[in-house]
């Protein structure tokens, strides 16, 4: 692999970011890289290849960044709902066991 192929990945990779509005996670799945890679190539490498796309990924980098814990506060609750959900049925069969 020659440079010229890793600027092409970068510049790859923040098109699809961009056109998909996905976070480095879902790009990284999407190109079978590991998302260490995929933020390597668009923090740091994207910067000197194509700077104003860069500023475009930056910024959808840090919305994302922005709304990661109201994700992760979803997901905590819903986990919980789940759970909850799960004990009442067990409860149930136990009541018609008994």
């Amino acid at each position: 692999m020659n440079y010229y192929d890793l600027d092409n990945r970068a510049v790859n990779l923040a098109y699809y970011i961009l056109d998909n509005q996905t976070t480095i996670r879902a790009t990284a799945k999407a190109f079978s890289l590991p998302k260490s890679t995929v933020h390597h190539d668009l923090s740091y490498k994207l910067k000197y290849i194509d700077y104003a796309l860069y500023l475009k990924v930056k910024k959808l980098l840090e919305e994302n960044f922005k709304i990661k814990h109201i994700h992760g506060g979803e997901s905590t609750k819903h986990k919980y709902e789940l759970l909850k959900m799960e004990n009442k049925s067990n409860e149930n069969i136990e009541y018609l066991i008994n």
